[in-house]
C-alpha cells in the first residue's frame, strides 16, 4: 500500500514537471514586442504622454506581472492581448502569423469585362457592406423626405423640416470606393459609351472622380430641395483613402489645409519615399515639359523629399524609456518620428489651377478635389459616433479644426493614421504570435495633438437613459437647429 502512494506522488510530480509551463519564451518575445513597437509603432510617443491616456510604465509591470504569473499559453497569449488592446489604437490589432514554407498559390485572374454594368462590378469586388441609412434613424422622424435612397445610387440624402428650417442630410457610409456598386456601374458604362472595354483596373482608376462627381450631385440636389443647413452623417464610417482627406473640399471655398504626416523612422518608411519619390521624378521629366511655377513646385519636393527619407533613416533616439517615464506630448525630446509632408502629399494645400494637372497627383494629391471645391458653402454640422474611424476621423479633423463644421454625436474610435505601404506586421516567432503595427501619425493643426486620440465633439449628443434612437435623432437635429441664426 504504501510502494502504491509513493508511486503516485512520483507519478504525479512528474507529470508536473513534464506539463510545466515554460514562460521564458513569452518574456522574451514580450521583450521583442516593445522593442518592435520602439523601432516601429508611430504612435508610441503619443501614448507616452499624459495626453494619449496609457499609462505605459504601469501597463508594462501588469503584463510583466501577468506574464510571470500564468499557468499556461491561454493565459500568456491573454496578457500580451490584453497589453495590445489598452492602447485602444483600432490599427493596432492582432494578425495571423505568416505560414510556413508552403507552394506560391497563383491567383487567378479578374472576370473578362461583361456587357452588364452591375456583373462586372459585383466580379471586381464592388459590394455594399456599410449600412447605406442615417446612422440615427432621421428617416423614421416627422416632415422628412427621401431625396436618393442610397443603394440605386450612392449617398442617402433627404431634407427634413426642423422647427421651421429645412436641414439637408446626406450620409457618406465609407470613404473606400468598393463600398459602391453605383458608382463602379456609372465608371463601367461611361468607358463603354467612349468605346473603351472596361477593365478591373480602368473602373479604379476612375471611381475616385466619380465618388466626388456623385457627392457633389447629392449637394446640388439637397440645396435644389431648399435647405439652409447641411448634415454630413459619417456615424459608423470606419474610414477607407484619401476621399478623406479631398471631400472636405466640398464643403467650403476656403482654402483646406491637410494635416501633417508624419511616419516612425527607420527601414519601414523607406518604401513611402521611395513610391513618391519616383512619382515626383516622372512627373518633374515629362513631355512637353512642366511650365516654370509647376516644375519648381515638384523638384522642391524631390529635394525636401529626398532629404526627408535620409533623415528617417537615423535612428534619433532610443524610445525605451516609454516604459519608465510619462512625457509631455511635445515636449518629450525624443519621438522617433519624421516628417512625411501631409495628408495630401508633399503639399498640404496648392491654389487651384496654381499647379498643371500632369503634376498633381504627385505634389497635391487634394487637387483631384478642385473641380468640387465649394459645392455647398453653407452651414454645416458633421454627424459622429464611436465607430467614425481612420479616413472618416481624418475628415472629421479637417472638418472641425478649419472651422467647415460643428461636430455634433458622440467621440470618435480613435484609429487616426494606420498604415502607409507597408503592412506593419509584427512576428513574435518564438510564441507564434503577430500584431498589426501602424506606421503613420497625423497631427492637428489646431493643437498638434495625434488625431489617433480621436475627435470630441463641439455638440455633444449621448444617449440618455430609457431613450429610442429615434428620440436621439430628434434631439441630434434640434442641436442642429439651435445653433442656426
Amino acid at each position: 500500500m504504501r510502494r502504491y502512494a509513493f508511486a503516485l506522488v512520483v507519478t504525479a510530480l512528474a507529470s508536473d514537471v513534464a506539463y510545466a509551463f515554460d514562460r521564458k519564451p513569452w518574456l522574451a518575445d514580450y521583450t521583442a514586442l516593445k522593442q518592435g513597437l520602439e523601432r516601429d509603432y508611430a504612435h508610441l510617443a503619443w501614448f507616452a504622454s499624459p495626453e494619449g491616456g496609457v499609462d505605459l510604465p504601469a501597463l508594462d509591470k501588469k503584463t510583466l506581472a501577468a506574464l510571470q504569473a500564468a499557468h499556461d499559453e491561454a493565459e500568456a497569449t491573454a496578457a500580451l492581448n490584453a497589453f495590445v488592446a489598452a492602447f485602444h489604437d483600432g490599427h493596432f490589432t492582432k494578425t495571423s502569423p505568416p505560414g510556413g514554407a508552403t507552394t506560391p498559390s497563383v491567383e487567378p485572374p479578374w472576370p473578362p469585362s461583361t456587357g452588364e454594368a452591375p456583373t462586372a462590378c459585383a466580379s471586381y469586388g464592388y459590394q455594399q457592406s456599410t449600412p447605406v441609412q442615417f446612422s440615427l434613424p432621421i428617416e423614421t422622424l416627422a416632415d422628412f423626405t427621401l431625396l436618393n435612397d442610397g443603394w440605386s445610387d450612392a449617398f442617402r440624402a433627404g431634407v427634413i423640416e426642423v422647427e421651421g428650417r429645412r436641414i439637408g442630410v446626406v450620409r457618406i457610409p465609407r470613404f473606400r470606393t468598393t463600398e459602391y456598386p453605383a458608382l463602379c456601374e456609372h465608371v463601367h458604362r461611361a468607358l463603354k459609351a467612349a468605346g473603351k472595354t472596361p477593365t478591373k483596373e480602368l473602373v479604379s482608376s476612375g471611381i475616385n472622380h466619380e465618388f466626388l462627381v456623385t457627392l457633389q450631385k447629392r449637394l446640388q440636389q439637397v440645396k435644389a430641395a431648399g435647405a439652409v443647413a447641411l448634415v454630413v452623417d459619417v456615424g459608423g464610417n470606419g474610414g477607407g483613402n484619401d476621399l478623406g482627406d479631398w471631400a472636405a473640399r466640398l464643403f467650403t471655398s476656403k482654402p483646406v489645409h491637410s494635416p501633417s504626416m508624419w511616419l516612425a523612422s527607420g527601414p519601414t518608411s523607406q518604401k513611402y519615399f521611395d513610391v513618391q519619390l519616383e512619382d515626383l521624378k516622372e512627373a518633374s521629366s515629362v513631355t512637353p515639359p512642366l511650365p516654370a511655377p509647376s516644375k519648381a513646385m515638384v523638384d522642391e519636393a524631390i529635394t525636401s523629399f529626398t532629404k526627408l527619407q535620409a533623415d528617417a533613416l537615423t535612428a534619433k533616439c532610443d524610445l525605451s524609456w516609454v516604459w519608465r517615464e510619462r512625457r509631455p506630448w511635445g515636449k518629450q525630446g525624443c519621438t522617433r518620428l519624421t516628417s512625411a509632408g501631409f495628408a495630401s502629399g508633399p503639399r498640404d494645400f496648392v491654389e487651384k489651377g496654381a499647379l498643371d494637372t500632369r503634376a498633381a497627383s504627385a505634389v497635391y494629391w487634394a487637387a483631384e478635389a478642385d473641380f468640387v471645391r465649394g459645392t455647398w458653402d453653407g452651414p454645416t454640422f458633421l454627424l459622429v459616433d464611436a465607430k467614425t474611424g481612420s479616413a472618416a476621423e481624418l475628415f472629421s479633423v479637417l472638418m472641425q479644426d478649419q472651422g467647415i463644421a460643428r461636430v455634433v454625436g458622440n467621440k470618435t474610435a480613435g484609429m487616426g493614421c494606420g498604415f502607409v505601404d507597408v503592412d506593419g506586421t509584427l512576428v513574435l516567432s518564438r510564441v507564434h504570435l503577430a500584431f498589426r503595427v501602424p506606421n503613420c501619425v497625423r497631427l492637428r493643426a489646431k493643437d498638434g495633438t495625434d488625431d489617433v486620440a480621436g475627435v470630441m465633439p463641439d455638440v455633444l449628443v449621448a444617449p440618455k437613459p430609457g431613450e429610442s434612437s429615434r428620440g436621439l435623432a430628434a434631439r441630434a437635429l434640434h442641436e442642429v437647429r439651435a445653433a442656426l441664426p
